[in-house]
C-alpha cells in the first residue's frame, strides 16, 4: 500500500482578502474575495463562489437535519487577482 506524502507549501499569486476573477469552470467570469487560502493543496475559497450542497444528519446540534450550501475550493490557477490588499 501506497503512503501519500504531505506537499510541500509553495508561494502562491494570490492571498487572503484579495479580489479574484474565476477564469475557469463553472464560476467562470464571476468574482469574489478570498476567504481562505490553502498552500500545500494549491486551493482558495472565494466567498460566495462554488457552492455545493451538503446534506446533514439530523444530531444533538441541528435535530432537523437537512441541507446546506457551502462554498467549495478552487484550484489557485484558476483564479486571477483583480485588486490585492496593501498589508
Amino acid at each position: 500500500m501506497a503512503t501519500k506524502t504531505k506537499a510541500k507549501p509553495v508561494k502562491l499569486h494570490v492571498k487572503t482578502g484579495d479580489t479574484v476573477k474565476v477564469i475557469a469552470g463553472d464560476e467562470r467570469g464571476k468574482t469574489g474575495v478570498i476567504k481562505s487560502v490553502n498552500r500545500s493543496t494549491q486551493r482558495v475559497i472565494v466567498e460566495g463562489l462554488n457552492l455545493v450542497t451538503k446534506h446533514n444528519k439530523p444530531s444533538a446540534k441541528n435535530p432537523q437535519g437537512g441541507i446546506t450550501k457551502i462554498e467549495a475550493p478552487i484550484h489557485v490557477s484558476n483564479v486571477q487577482p483583480i485588486e490585492t490588499t496593501n498589508a
